[in-house]
Order: structure tokens, then C-alpha cells, then sequence
């Protein structure tokens, strides 16, 4: 059975940084081109960073370009990402997935951004 957990998240200053983690269960991550998510109250989720399967090709969303960056560790099936120079329009609740045929979303972590 595939479970997801992210984890890592909190209430930052803006400016601050915080870097996630994702582990999962029951699927290697290591064959898949993983992502990150988020989802802000009252909006759809988002595509955030999308990283392929050696970690050889990362893509960003516009508004956390240069801000914030996705890697992976296959011998752990762990995907990370980390966020800096943090703004308040970054608060969401933060998930990944595989990206092209994603499987049951985790809990999510809270990221809350706020002086």
C-alpha cells in the first residue's frame, strides 16, 4: 500500500526558510519523476517543483523560482524541498506526488509564513 508523508513544515518569518521532506511507502520513488505541490485556503492546488528521476532536470513554478529548490535522495526514496526568502503568499499546505500518474496524496505539511 503507498503512503506519503511530508513532513518539515512551520510557521516562519517572512524572509525565513524551512526545508521539507517527503518518505514514502509501498512505491520506489526512485522510478518516477516526483513533485511538490501546494494548496492555499481557498484555491485550487498548485504545481510547485517538478524534479526527474536522477535529479538531472528541476522545473519551478514562476513565483518560487530562484527561491526555492527540489532534489532527491533515491537510496532514501526521499524527496526534498527547500524553501528561502519565504513570503506570506507562500503559505499553503505542501504535498508531493508522483507527477504523471499520482497516487493517493499524503496528509500534507502546513507552511505558515507570517510576521
Amino acid at each position: 500500500q503507498v503512503q506519503i508523508v511530508e513532513s518539515g513544515g512551520g510557521l516562519v518569518q517572512p524572509g525565513g526558510s524551512l526545508r521539507l521532506s517527503c518518505a514514502a511507502s509501498g512505491v520506489a520513488f526512485s522510478t518516477y519523476v516526483m513533485s511538490w505541490y501546494r494548496q492555499a485556503p481557498g484555491k485550487d492546488r498548485e504545481l510547485v517543483a517538478t524534479i526527474t528521476i536522477t535529479g538531472g532536470s528541476k522545473t519551478y513554478a514562476d513565483s518560487v523560482k530562484g527561491r526555492f529548490t527540489i532534489s532527491r535522495d533515491n537510496t532514501k526514496n526521499t524527496v526534498y524541498l527547500q524553501m528561502t526568502n519565504l513570503k506570506p503568499e507562500d503559505t499553503a499546505v505542501y504535498y508531493c506526488n508522483r507527477r504523471f500518474t499520482p497516487g493517493p496524496w499524503g496528509q500534507g505539511t502546513q507552511v505558515t509564513v507570517s510576521s
